[in-house]
């Protein structure tokens, strides 16, 4: 991997020490650019472009919660949320805003790594392939979801879901089983199951924005989970087209 096509990191983090080491660390691996608030966080985002922000949760001018939801209106960027606060209605707040991930300070370099690598690994790990259902199609190259030819304006997160249970059609999944499968943690209480839900019920509501019936394609289990049901099987084809 070369520089050029090293994947970019934008580290937004107040604390000048902070956020120049790892700026610095990160370098090794990625390109990576940094700020010290949210106006010139969202000014870099648009020139930078990066795949992944590392992102403070307290800002002079903003929150991290905030800017992770504007930062997310505009790619599918992916987010991971730095803060001092360890409450655990707080890391269900960061993730239902649609962070990828959480990190409480102080935090080993290491394991900031190591966390970065697991978000930007669900991208790769994906067999780049359109799937049409229909009037929905999905494609993990391009990273879009379209019903009836109009795009559905998901964020990363968001875009994973539903790319999963699209992937699985008709299997009916926990919501552990989903934590577990698109976020990489072992769930162990039902406030982290409740971010599924909350996921869950924003890309219905956007797949509405589209076409009213946009809700029909993620079904509820109710006391279990979710599956997502095509209109029928034998409307689904996959196409190779995009596969490398």
């Amino acid at each position: 991997m070369t520089a050029n096509t090293a994947p970019k990191i934008l580290v937004v983090d107040d604390d000048p020490s902070i956020r120049t080491l790892v700026h610095r660390f990160l370098t090794q691996k990625y390109q990576v650019d940094s700020a010290a608030d949210g106006e010139t966080a969202l000014a870099l985002f648009e020139e930078f472009k990066p795949m992944l922000v590392v992102l403070d949760w307290n800002l002079p001018d903003t929150t991290g919660y905030h800017l992770c939801q504007e930062m997310q209106r505009r790619t599918n960027v992916f987010v991971v949320m730095l803060s001092s606060r360890t409450d655990e209605a707080d890391k269900i707040k960061v993730l239902s805003a649609g962070a990828d991930d959480y990190i409480c300070k102080p935090f080993g370099l290491q394991e900031l790594a190591m966390r970065i690598e697991v978000v930007l690994r669900r991208m790769r790990c994906v067999t780049p392939s359109r799937m049409v259902f229909d009037r929905f199609a999905i494609d993990s190259a391009r990273r879009e979801a379209t019903l009836n030819d109009q795009i559905i304006k998901l964020t990363a997160l968001e875009f994973n879901i539903l790319y999963f249970l699209a992937s699985h059609p008709g299997k009916s999944w926990s919501r552990q089983q989903l934590i577990e499968k698109i976020w990489g943690w072992n769930c162990s209480n039902t406030e982290e199951e409740k971010v599924v839900s909350v996921h869950i019920g924003q890309i219905r509501k956007k797949m509405i924005e589209v076409d009213a019936t946009g809700s029909q394609f993620i079904k509820t289990i109710r006391g279990f989970g979710y599956r997502f049901e095509p209109p029928s099987p034998a409307a689904m084809a996959i196409s190779s087209a995009h596969r490398h």
